[in-house]
């Protein structure tokens, strides 16, 4: 006995024809991939744990907070910690510094008298820019 099954490009089971070779749009070099990774691989994530904090104290971080962090990940890098808490404008965030993620966002109410386990560093965090003086 056969049973034909009919697939319909409405379904979304049927994938788009593959351009062939000269159609495709020219290749990036090594170079720019690989600086184009690298960049991602450096970016600051969040925890879905630390963006749920984030939501449910509506706090909200300026660019120039973001780009002190990703600062002080590359500080703490340096000196080889692993675990790390950032002290920033009153707030405390504790970080995974091989996996540059924010773990957990404590807001400045919440860190009075709060005692943070599980670190091997704490950075001050500035948010001016690296060559501002």
């Amino acid at each position: 006995m056969l049973n034909r099954v009919h697939l319909h490009r409405d379904a979304g089971l049927l994938q788009e024809p593959r351009p062939v070779p000269s159609q495709r749009a020219p290749a990036s070099s090594f170079s720019s991939v690989l600086e184009g990774q690298l960049r991602c691989d450096r970016e600051v994530k969040f925890s879905a744990h630390a963006l749920q904090r984030l939501r449910d104290r509506g706090i909200t971080l300026t660019e120039a907070e973001r780009s002190g962090i990703a600062r002080a990940l590359d500080q703490a890098e340096a000196k080889g910690a692993r675990d790390t808490l950032l002290l920033m404008d009153g707030k405390a965030l504790v970080a995974s510094v091989p996996n540059r993620t924010i773990i957990t966002v404590v807001p400045p109410v919440e860190g009075e008298d709060t005692v943070f386990t599980n670190i091997d560093s704490a950075v001050v965090v500035g948010t001016k820019p690296a060559d501002a003086t």
